[in-house]
């Protein structure tokens, strides 16, 4: 968080990328208060940075700013969320507003000229792997930083998450590292096993973790469970039914 306010009060854009669960977005909300947030996708258009016309109630229409002219004109921070899903199309219309000009023209409203405030900041956030993410030789030189966020397993152990889940994670990114596997839990499913083993208890839980691996993992995920745990794992599933 330090590092990332810092970086905002010298105008340096930061992109965090990692695999998906592993706090960036929490992060960043964490370090910027006045956060307005994009949400990237494939379908996400040059409209839901700059804004567009809407009707009003009485017939007419006006122009409504979208995100990224806001956080201009107030000063405020913009993280665009897996900006690579983004169309790199779609998101040349935030560079300007990131270099030295630190301006963009809204064609689309008179052509009028939108002046970046004191306080105005971008970051974004990349999903590796992500099927359709792209990092664009044209993104990536936009952002000066750029940071690697892994699960913190040392942070894991300290909010209570169970010690033999936090061993089974370890040893699957370990596997995935290697190549030898393609998916391992991070933070966000090692919170989800606590919170389902509170309420269902261990054995579902452990099941449940068996089950949201990928299938093609499932056998090595399977075997490392049990070897952890002691015990044959399937995946979690009704039992017998009336």
């Amino acid at each position: 968080m330090t590092a990332l306010r810092r970086l905002r009060d010298a105008s340096i854009p930061a992109l965090l990328y990692g695999p998906p669960g592993t706090g960036k977005t929490s992060l960043v909300e964490a370090a910027f208060p006045d956060l307005i947030t994009v949400a990237g996708d494939g379908d996400t258009a040059v409209a839901d940075f700059i804004g567009e016309y809407t009707q009003t109630p009485g017939g007419g229409y006006e122009f409504v700013y979208g995100p990224l002219v806001t956080a201009m004109t107030v000063g405020r921070c913009l993280f665009i969320d897996d900006a690579t899903l983004i169309s790199p199309k779609v998101l040349a219309v935030v560079y300007p507003a990131m270099d030295g000009r630190r301006q963009i023209t809204v064609k689309t409203h008179k052509g009028e000229t939108i002046s970046a405030a004191d306080g105005f900041y971008v970051i974004a956030g990349h999903n590796p792997g992500v099927h359709g993410a792209v990092l664009t030789e044209a993104l990536a030189s936009r952002f000066a930083v750029q940071i690697k966020v892994s699960t913190d397993y040392d942070l894991a152990r300290r909010l209570k998450i169970d010690s033999k889940a936090v061993r089974v994670a370890r040893n699957l990114a370990h596997r995935q590292n290697s190549g030898e596997i393609g998916w391992a839990p991070q933070l966000r499913e090692l919170i989800a096993f606590q919170k389902v083993a509170s309420v269902l208890g261990t054995d579902a839980a452990i099941a449940n973790l068996l089950g949201i691996a990928p299938e093609e993992d499932r056998d090595v995920v399977a075997e490392v469970i049990s070897s952890i745990y002691g015990r044959t794992i399937a995946p979690l599933a009704l039992g017998h039914q009336l």
